[in-house]
């Protein structure tokens, strides 16, 4: 295969014409972008802030909330088909070029954040086994991470369509063993356990804020719901882009609920919440022996890769997409024969390089990347779902296709209210370090605007440029006087 690059973009050349992706597949993307390390961390992230009662709550809140964003993205991409790379495409429509760059930016630093937790995920359960990688944070965890975060680099430059083709089969093969567990779990659970475990009377503060502890979480395991929406250009038919959002977060939900409630009848909520990561493993394993233990090691290396393949592609496809739109430099709108964007998925690399290595300075290696991880995809997720209300009341003058009906302005309202809700939940401690990556990103803006010889920022532009900044002052501040710990 040849991998010259080409200045001109894949999706505009005329002579290669981009992967076409059908239902199934882009269903299997948006599940194999949900399942991953999320799902197998659930257990001990959730018992170490609430019981049944407040579990059940949290998903109630986190299942609403997120069906509600996937029928926003099902809405724009039926009435802005215009639009590719959803999430970054709808906040710039609706909120102007900056906002959109910044959204385009968030989104992709967020899934760089979070493919180095798949692979902290996976140096830990092998550390299990072998103490050197201890909870998968230390050197030589680090490096050979960072061997494996290459590796795919390599296996990607060779083109979308073997990756997509891979993503598929790993997605069904990484869903076995996590309904395994949830069966097995389900014919071990001990009754007494679970009612013990159901109001977790051994937790400081009210269930809102037991709730509330559990949000970020459930933001982590529900990113990709989108993922249908980001590659949409490649979509056989765009009607296939709602239905696959669709589709892969009723069965996704199913699966983390059931994964989190049947482990508090097998484990006391204190010994599940002092498990080593993947906790899943240890559920398992105190229900029928080391066996199972193996079975969910063996199913998250399988379920984490896949996540990582799947999620790497969506986000050097979001860097293209904003370069051919010209809102980030034109080195990132480059691609290769095959249709894939190396300079975007180059520098896509490079940053998951760069936090695995600060993931070495951190107690807590895999809670905080997940966190932060959560953090940043909040900005873009809220000015998407405010862009579905700007059009429910008719203030987008490119939208076409009819009136908007009272359901759609529901969806759109509860969608906009629920991604306020979990910036809240996030607390300010994420939010600033969030800032931190998002200021210094405006260099990338800035060089595009000097390759099209235009004004830096608007007024409202530089307003918004600025509280970013402050915004990262108070975080580095914050940092180096201990008001925040990694």
């Amino acid at each position: 295969m040849s991998n010259a690059e080409t200045s001109t973009p894949a999706a505009t050349s005329g002579d290669r014409p981009a992967a076409k992706l059908t239902l199934v597949t882009l269903t299997a993307m948006v599940v194999g972008s949900m399942v991953g390390a999320g799902v197998f961390s659930l257990p001990r992230r959730f018992a170490q802030e609430t019981g049944v009662a407040g579990a059940l709550i949290a998903w109630a809140i986190a299942g609403t909330g997120m069906l509600m964003l996937a029928f926003v993205f099902q809405t724009l991409a039926v009435r802005r088909p215009d639009l590719d790379a959803g999430v970054y495409a709808y906040a710039k429509a609706g909120f102007g070029e900056y906002l959109g760059f910044f959204s385009a930016f968030g989104y992709w630093a967020s899934a760089c954040v979070g493919n180095v937790t798949y692979w902290v995920l996976i140096m830990s359960t092998i550390g299990a086994i072998w103490p050197a990688l201890g909870d998968g944070d230390t050197f030589l965890a680090v490096v050979l991470s960072s061997v494996g975060l290459w590796a795919f680099f390599l296996l990607i430059r060779r083109g979308v369509k073997e990756a997509a083709a891979i993503n598929r089969i790993v997605t069904v093969a990484k869903v076995v063993p996590i309904l395994v567990f949830v069966v097995l779990a389900l014919f071990y659970l001990d009754t007494d356990v679970f009612v013990d475990n159901w109001g977790g009377a051994d937790y400081a503060g009210s269930l809102f804020n037991q709730v509330r502890g559990t949000m970020l979480a459930t933001v982590f395991v529900f990113l990709g719901v989108e993922g249908a929406s980001v590659y949409s250009r490649h979509a056989k038919r765009r009607e296939d882009v709602g239905r696959a959002t669709i589709l892969g977060f009723l069965s996704v939900f199913a699966v983390f609920a059931s994964v989190t409630i049947v482990s508090y009848g097998i484990m006391p909520m204190a010994e599940i919440a002092e498990l080593r990561q993947p906790s899943m493993a240890g559920v398992l394993e105190h229900a029928v022996g080391t066996w199972g233990k193996v079975f969910v090691s063996v199913g998250l290396i399988i379920s984490v890769l896949g996540a990582y393949l799947a999620w790497t592609l969506m986000a050097a496809e979001v860097l293209f997409v904003a370069a051919k739109d010209k809102d980030m430099p034109r080195f990132l709108g480059r691609a290769t024969s095959e249709d894939v964007p190396v300079p975007a998925l180059l520098m896509t690399t490079m940053l998951s390089q760069v936090v695995l290595v600060v993931t070495m300075f951190s107690d807590d290696a895999f809670n905080f990347a997940l966190d932060l991880t959560s953090a940043l995809s909040l900005i873009p997720f809220l000015l998407a779902a405010g862009f579905a209300v700007k059009i429910c009341f008719g203030r987008d003058r490119a939208e076409t296709s009819g009136r908007s009906t009272r359901p759609e302005l529901v969806v759109a309202v509860v969608a906009t209210v629920y991604t306020a809700f979990l910036l809240y939940a996030a607390g300010l401690k994420f939010v600033l370090v969030s800032f931190i990556l998002y200021a210094p990103a405006t260099f990338l803006f800035a060089k595009a605007r000097r390759e099209q010889n235009r004004r830096l920022f608007s007024p409202r532009e530089a307003l918004i440029c600025a509280v970013s900044v402050a915004g990262a002052v108070m975080g580095v501040i914050a940092l180096a006087v201990g008001w925040i710990e990694l």
